[in-house]
């Protein structure tokens, strides 16, 4: 651990890990905690499972979204990515001195929509106010309490010959953000906000059967090749992904190329990934392309045991490379 803590812990990378693992998890530790997943599944009658997140995201409003509806949709996806059904929010705003009152009604209004979009009701809060220069227009911190409906979803079901599918383009949210934030390229690029805790429940409904689905994650800061070495670091197994298959808008490929980014590593806010039997693969993409946050679903990969503890894809131009955790802030500020 460095002496201060920096931008970087905030990646979703390496040292956002190394703080949870070094300091966090061993204050706090429990079972429940000691899972690291997107959300806490409770045992209770029934089991509840639950999780908390903050955001911080920069500009407030960018294309396809703004705070508010990421606050409500990435809640949701976290209890859904658990096998849970999302029933409950908690909201507390942190404003800054400032804000105007329009923006905030603006906020409000779009956080009822997602929520009653989804079935959920926003049922407690609490609101600060801090001084101007203290609080960048608005923090919002959401719990989300659910009742859950699939349970032992875990990376540790992980097994050799497994297909690795992403319900989608990624690097949508990260780079659409980016641009409106810089201002530097016109672009219809749209952020990829969106609840998925419906693709969830039916992808895990239908897909052949318990125990097909391995585990489920959205990928959201240090995109999706972070969210894969989170999957099989410290194992025996290797994850092989193949360029070709991973779909990324034409708009964020440009994008990425002139900014010097990798979609890859980008943050998604309405994909998931999913990991599941071979057997269950073709039918978990068909369920997954019948929907509309579904609708560009590919297997891009599969699990063997060849790079022990390794993200590995063969690139379009037939080489490979090694996809390692974000190390670093690629993009500050973006959830």
């Amino acid at each position: 651990m460095d002496e201060i803590i920096t931008l970087d812990y905030g990646s979703g990378g390496k040292k956002t890990s190394g703080l949870i693992e070094k300091m966090i998890l061993p204050a706090w530790k429990n079972p429940a905690l000691s899972e690291l997943g997107d959300g806490a599944v409770l045992k209770g009658a029934p089991e509840i499972v639950f999780s908390t997140d903050s955001f911080v995201v920069d500009p407030l409003f960018f294309p396809g979204g703004d705070i508010g509806k990421l606050a409500v949709c990435g809640t949701l996806n976290d209890v859904a990515m658990c096998g849970g059904i999302p029933k409950y929010l908690s909201c507390s705003f942190i404003i800054e001195e400032g804000l105007r009152a329009e923006e905030l009604e603006k906020i409000i209004a779009s956080m009822k929509k997602a929520a009653g979009s989804a079935g959920v009701q926003i049922v407690t809060g609490d609101t600060k106010v801090v001084e101007k220069g203290r609080g960048d227009g608005i923090y919002i911190n959401t719990s989300g309490i659910g009742f859950l409906k699939h349970p032992g979803l875990s990376p540790g079901n992980i097994r050799p010959g497994d297909a690795v599918i992403v319900s989608g383009t990624v690097g949508d949210h990260g780079t659409a953000v980016m641009l409106a934030r810089n201002g530097m390229l016109q672009s219809e690029l749209k952020s990829d906000c969106a609840d998925l805790s419906g693709l969830a429940d039916l992808v895990l409904s239908s897909a052949g059967g318990p125990g097909k689905i391995r585990v489920l994650r959205d990928p959201t800061r240090g995109g999706a090749a972070t969210t894969l070495n989170e999957f099989i670091e410290n194992t025996g197994l290797c994850i092989e992904l193949d360029e070709n298959r991973i779909p990324v808008r034409s708009e964020v490929f440009a994008a990425c190329e002139i900014l010097g980014l990798d979609p890859l590593y980008c943050a998604n806010e309405g994909k998931m990934i999913c990991i599941c039997s071979l057997d269950a693969a073709d039918k978990t993409v068909e369920i997954m392309r019948g929907t509309k946050e579904g609708e560009n679903a590919a297997i891009i990969g599969t699990v063997s045991e060849k790079y022990p503890g390794s993200v590995v894809m063969k690139t379009a131009a037939g080489g490979s490379r090694i996809l390692r955790k974000l190390t670093g802030a690629q993009l500050p500020r973006i959830c």
